[in-house]
């Protein structure tokens, strides 16, 4: 099977591991949360992983930092949601 070049990033190794943290953490939360902040967490630890490979694949230097930006501007929204969620009691420290 081909190897491509985001697969050797280590950032994206981190995302993906990420999301699959973040897809089983999810899976305790109430059934209520199924459409709010379980579908959120789930999509945004997605797209952290996701525009890192679309990133990978650009030609230019601006347009390869552009996806890395989004990535990380969807980390922070995520780290957002994971502090609300310990907030509202559903994941501990």
């Amino acid at each position: 099977m081909r190897i491509f070049s985001f697969e050797k990033l280590i950032a994206w190794q981190k995302s993906r591991e990420l999301a699959m943290l973040i897809f089983t953490t999810t899976k305790k939360f109430p059934k209520d949360e199924l459409f709010g902040l379980t579908s959120q967490m789930r999509r945004c630890s997605v797209s952290i992983a996701s525009n890192l490979a679309e990133g990978s694949g650009r030609n230019s230097m601006k347009d390869k930092a552009r996806f890395s930006e989004i990535a990380y501007s969807s980390s922070l929204e995520l780290l957002n949601q994971v502090i609300l969620c310990r907030d509202f009691e559903y994941v501990d420290e």
